[in-house]
Formats: structure tokens, sequence, C-alpha cells
């Protein structure tokens, strides 16, 4: 008995074609989860090592540390004594707020002449944390329910002052 000769199915070798083109496709990343993640934002005024190292204590002065790192991000709360250059890096979480992923203040201490005194870098890990109060503060007036709030208003229009003549 002889047998029929196969016919190759005709969708099959577009098939192939796809099959083989797929070893020209580029490595995948080695961690794929840098695929979907948002950019890391540098803010603030980062201050390089090697710029800081330039400021001398009791050599240099408040002109010559203005000059290497600029205006500073904040200075002392009750004297100019202290200046601040904060900077972090965040990243936008979706649906949520901001992360930070690092955050460094340097700290430039000046005596009353005008001369630096000290300098020092605080990281994330040596900042004091600062926790937010639940609490609220209490308001005269009644607690209203959602109803009360959206309904509340219903008979309580009166005539348009208006229109009274």
């Amino acid at each position: 008995m002889a047998r029929a000769p196969r016919i190759v199915n005709i969708a099959l070798i577009p098939m192939i074609g796809v099959l083989g083109a797929c070893a020209y496709l580029p490595p995948l990343p080695e961690r794929p989860r840098d695929v979907f993640t948002t950019p890391v934002i540098p803010r603030g005024h980062a201050v390089p090592e090697e710029v800081l190292a330039q400021i001398t204590p009791n050599v240099s002065t408040r002109q010559d540390v203005q000059a290497l790192l600029g205006s500073p991000s904040h200075s002392g709360t009750f004297s100019d004594e202290t200046w601040y250059y904060i900077s972090s890096r965040t990243q936008q979480r979706p649906a949520r707020n901001l992360a930070v992923r690092d955050q460094q203040v340097v700290v430039v201490e000046f005596a009353p002449n005008g001369t630096v005194t000290g300098t020092r870098r605080i990281g994330q890990a040596e900042m004091p944390r600062v926790d937010a109060v639940s609490r609220e503060t209490p308001t005269p007036g009644n607690e209203r329910t959602i109803l009360q709030a959206l309904f509340g208003n219903i008979g309580r229009l009166g005539p348009n002052p208006a229109d009274s003549s």
C-alpha cells in the first residue's frame, strides 16, 4: 500500500520564520526589574567630597564657602553661624508619593568672625526621625455623616432675596 505524501501546513512556514528571528533579539537585562522602574531624580544641592575637602577650617571664610558651594539651602534658625546644604535622591513610586532613596546634609559652621570652624556630612541614617502627630485639633460644631453633608441643605433654601421687592 502506497503512502500519500504529507503536505506541509502553510501556517507553519511563517511561524518557523518568526522563531528564527528571535535569535536576533537583544539579550534581556540582567535584572528584569530595571525595565519597569522609574528614574532616580537628584534634588537639592549635592556637594561632592572633593569640593568639600577644599574648605579649610580656621582659614576659609563665608565668601570662600559661597564661591565653592553656592548659596546654602538653609541657614541657622536663630543665627547665621551655620549653613546647611541639603540634597536627596528621590524616585516616583507607582500610585504613591515620592520615595526618598538617599538624603545628605552638609553642615558648615562659622565662628563669629566669619571663618569656618568645621564641616560635616550627615547621612540619612544619622538624621533624627520626626513622626507626624496623628491627632487632630478639635473644632466646635457637630460631627456630620456623609449623608448629612450631602442632603443637609435640602429644605433650607428659602426664596431668593433678589426677588423680594
